[in-house]
């Protein structure tokens, strides 16, 4: 290894080396446990990697040496407004438009109320066909929906040659989102090829199809999963235009894919690299010269929250970085008050800047895979992309995605997946900033256009992936805890019992003070410690308070925890906690009034979700 002037002037150092200074800082600690994060699919992410031996051939983005495109979304549900939204990105520097439609996977309860010719045409009046990429989003009528666009394209004078036109095409997608399909998959892949055949022939070159991966990322489901549905998707989909007379490259060529992209920048990256390398053997097995995919990226949907939404300008952030270096042709930011509700021009504005700063300011769109050669980066993508495959394989078995789709079969294994992530966020091993952690139980209001509509609260099909955000459970605690302020005129408050000096503990009652925020509920104390429990019983009789926790450092606990249980009770406490474990004093601490303790790992909503009962009496 050739090694720059001045590092050749010092001996170089051994991956042995450095486990051996690491051993002596973990002392005697586990180094897999300590040191080694698990990816949800179980892959190692290791703290530290070599450089890679070798490294693939790069598989980037369409167009090499161009950025990608700079997208954003034709959503709202006037379609005057809807055009005046739009033109203003398009001014703002945004290249690449979606037409997102009120029943399809991305409108978060708004979208284009009507798929007509009149109504698209309208979204589109002003804007120049030819100067931007067009992409479609529908829901069930999605075949009207591209009639539609066809037919605004007829009213236009450009040469269908001229156009970038993606009509999104996924009724695989229709099926893992709703559970079904208006028809049989037979009659959908028929009225399917049909419409590809006919605006094939009026000229449209494509993409038609967009495998849509969200449906499946807002269910849960790991990077991995989804990697293996994508391939499964694309086979599908080029088997079905094959049989209908289509040659097998312009099979392949007809597809695009839809990747949403959350914070976790390395496995970001790692994705979306994987994806187009699965892909590229994918070609390279149907034997079809090998051409790049297209990839729409949309930073995720789950990993934004309500509370505290500045922070969403972190997340996309993140995710945008991550999507550009991994290779996405486009990227759509979701403005960081799409959970509140309609975004407004600013949010807008925020989320078109996020990638200008990236692109103009940082000019990641230079390399064509800044990635390649990072030993982190280069194994994850190895990593995902054989056990993407093998789990493709695993699909192929079973008969292939619809087989599997409708026998329940990956909606089961995303559950799986789901259930675990979601038991991390609850417990707050994975932490959602603004929402679970670091909560601001006082933070302004900010604008929308609309407000979110009311979530749905109809039974959700058997076979539907359900669409969800991370931080919604604890989100539902916080509204909750409004609603009480709202009605009442004040938050709902738990009492903490300080004992001791603050040195004792403020540890344990800011980590408790943090937790109650993040349900919505204000804790309340007095004085800076308790050392006796005549005053811990006046004061929380002050407070009106119905419910307490006792703060302490361990020794404190030893010597006035069981009086002070004992005093709250009697001063009308409903419910006496008490901040972390309890150790050999547990039997004497319930004895005394303590009803439950809190520690870190326990599942937080189901314990705040006790605490509201609680304060409801």
């Amino acid at each position: 290894m050739n090694l720059p002037p001045l590092a050749a002037d010092f001996p170089a150092a051994s991956r042995e080396q450095w486990l051996a200074l690491t051993q002596k800082v973990l002392k005697g600690g586990d180094f897999n446990k300590r040191l080694v994060a698990r990816t949800a699919d179980g892959l190692d992410v290791q703290p530290i990697y070599p450089r890679p031996s070798t490294v693939a051939p790069a598989v980037g983005r369409n167009g090499v040496g161009q950025p990608w495109g700079v997208a954003s979304r034709i959503d709202h549900p006037d379609a005057t407004a809807a055009n005046d939204l739009a033109r203003a990105d398009l001014d703002g520097g945004v290249n690449h438009v979606t037409l997102v439609l009120a029943d399809s996977a991305g409108a978060r309860g708004f979208g284009l109320p009507t798929a007509t010719v009149d109504g698209l045409d309208a979204c589109l009046n002003g804007i120049m066909l030819d100067l931007v990429y067009v992409r479609l989003e529908a829901g069930a009528d999605a075949i009207a929906a591209a009639r539609a666009l066809a037919g605004v394209v007829a009213r236009r004078p450009h040469a269908r040659a001229n156009l970038s036109i993606n009509f999104g095409l996924d009724p695989l997608g229709q099926l893992a989102r709703t559970g079904s399909l208006p028809e049989s998959w037979t009659a959908s892949g028929q009225h399917l090829t049909a419409l590809i055949a006919e605006l094939t022939s009026n000229g449209f070159q494509g993409p038609f199809i967009a495998v849509d991966l969200r449906p499946y990322h807002e269910a849960g489901a790991s990077e991995a999963q989804e990697l293996s549905i994508a391939l499964a998707s694309a086979v599908t989909y080029a088997r079905l235009l094959v049989a209908s007379g289509m040659p097998l490259a312009q099979a392949f060529s007809a597809l695009s894919f839809v990747a949403a992209v959350d914070a976790d920048q390395m496995l970001g990256i790692a994705k979306l690299r994987a994806l187009r390398r699965l892909m590229a053997r994918v070609q390279d097995a149907a034997g079809v010269p090998l051409s790049p995919i297209r990839i729409d990226a949309e930073t995720a949907w789950r990993m934004m929250t309500k509370r505290d939404p500045w922070v969403n300008m972190l997340r996309t952030s993140m995710a945008t970085f991550a999507a550009g270096i991994g290779g996405a042709d486009s990227v759509t930011v979701l403005p960081y008050t799409l959970p509140l509700g309609l975004p407004d021009g600013f949010a807008r504005r925020v989320a078109r800047n996020t990638q200008a700063v990236l692109l103009e300011e940082s000019n990641l769109w230079r390399v064509a895979d800044p990635a390649a050669g990072s030993g982190a980066i280069e194994a994850l993508t190895d990593d995902l992309a054989q056990t993407g495959w093998r789990q493709f394989q695993q699909i192929e078995r079973e008969g292939g995605l619809v087989a599997s789709l409708q026998a329940g079969t990956i909606q089961g294994q995303i559950g799986k997946i789901s259930a675990a992530r979601n038991t991390d966020i609850a417990s707050r091993r994975a932490a959602l900033t603004g929402t679970s952690e670091f909560p601001n139980l006082d933070e302004a209001p900010v604008a929308v256009l609309l407000p979110a509509p009311s979530a749905v609260t109809a039974p959700q099909p058997p076979l539907a992936l359900p669409s969800h955000r991370l931080a919604a459970p604890f989100e539902a605690l916080r509204d909750a805890a409004d609603a009480v302020a709202a009605q009442t005129g004040a938050r709902p408050i738990v009492f903490l019992a300080n004992l001791g000096p603050m040195a004792d503990h403020s540890a344990r009652s800011t980590w408790i003070r943090n937790l109650l925020a993040a349900g919505g509920i204000a804790a309340v104390t007095s004085g800076d410690g308790f050392t006796n429990s005549a005053d811990v019983g006046a004061a929380f009789s002050a407070s009106n308070a119905r419910i307490a926790c006792i703060c302490g450092a361990d020794a404190t606990y030893a010597e006035l925890a069981e009086t002070a249980a004992m005093t709250l009770k009697n001063a009308g406490a409903v419910v006496v906690y008490l901040a972390g474990r309890p150790g050999e004093q547990e039997a004497a601490l319930k004895a005394a009034g303590v009803d439950a303790f809190i520690s870190a790992g326990q599942d937080m909503v189901a314990l705040l979700t006790g605490v509201h009962r609680g304060l409801a009496g």
